[in-house]
C-alpha cells in the first residue's frame, strides 16, 4: 500500500472518528437538556418550595431561628433552580418542571407540616349534659381539663377547656364523640403555651421540643 493511500485512509478514520465523537456528545447534550435538567430544577423546586411552607409555620408559631434557617435553605436551592431555567431559555421542559415542582412542593410541604404537626391546639367544648364522665376521661389521658359550670341560650350547659398538642387531637375529639356525641367544640391553634401543666407526649413526635411550641 503506498503511502499516500495510508495518509487518505488515515485522514477518513479521523474524520468518521470526529463526526461520531460529535454525535455522541450531542445526543448526551440532548438528554441532559430535555430530561435530566427539567427533573432536577423539579426536584429543587420540590424541596424549595416545601421549605418555605415551613418556614411559614415557624414564624406564624414565633419560631424565629428555625425560620431563618430555612430561610437560608430556601433562597440558596430557589436561586440554583432559576438560574439553571435562565440559561435555558429554548427549553420549554424547563419551565413545566419549575412550576410543577411549585405545585408539588406545596403539597410536600403541607404533608410534612402535618406529620410533624407542631404547636398547640385549645380545644373548647360545650355541652348540655352532664360531663364529669368526659371530663375524668380526659385527664386519665393525662391532658390538662379545666371545667365550668356556664349558661347557655337554652339553659346551663358545661364549658370545658383543654390544651393539647396537636398530635393528640384526633385522640381527644374520638374521646369526645364516643362520651358526648352532641357536644360542640372549637378548636384554635396556640402561639405559645408556658407548660405550667406537664402536656402529654405523643411516642412518635418527630421534634418534641418544637411540638410544645417552646421560646425563650
Amino acid at each position: 500500500m503506498q503511502p499516500s493511500q495510508l495518509v487518505r485512509k488515515a485522514g477518513k478514520f479521523c474524520r468518521n472518528y470526529e463526526v461520531n465523537t460529535k454525535m455522541t456528545f450531542v445526543n448526551e447534550s440532548s438528554a441532559f437538556v430535555f430530561i435530566i435538567l427539567p427533573l432536577l430544577v423539579f426536584l429543587a423546586r420540590v424541596v424549595d418550595v416545601s421549605i418555605g411552607t415551613l418556614r411559614i409555620i415557624f414564624v406564624a408559631k414565633g419560631l424565629k431561628h428555625f425560620a431563618a434557617m430555612l430561610g437560608f435553605f430556601e433562597s440558596l436551592i430557589w436561586l440554583i433552580a432559576v438560574t439553571q431555567v435562565i440559561q435555558n431559555l429554548n427549553s420549554w421542559q424547563t419551565y413545566i418542571a419549575f412550576a410543577l415542582g411549585f405545585a408539588a412542593g406545596n403539597y410536600v410541604g403541607v404533608a410534612l407540616e402535618e406529620k410533624i404537626a407542631l404547636g398547640n391546639l385549645l380545644i373548647r367544648i360545650i355541652t348540655q349534659k352532664e360531663a364529669d364522665k368526659l371530663v375524668h376521661v380526659l385527664r386519665g389521658e393525662g391532658h390538662g381539663v379545666t371545667s365550668v359550670d356556664a349558661m347557655g341560650e337554652s339553659g346551663p350547659v358545661k364549658l370545658i377547656f383543654s390544651i393539647t398538642k396537636r398530635k393528640n387531637l384526633d385522640t381527644i375529639i374520638s374521646t369526645i364523640k364516643k362520651y358526648n356525641p352532641n357536644a360542640f367544640y372549637t378548636i384554635e391553634d396556640m402561639r405559645y403555651v408556658n407548660k405550667s401543666y406537664p402536656l402529654p407526649m405523643s411516642k412518635r413526635t418527630l421534634f418534641p421540643r418544637l411540638a410544645l411550641g417552646k421560646r425563650k
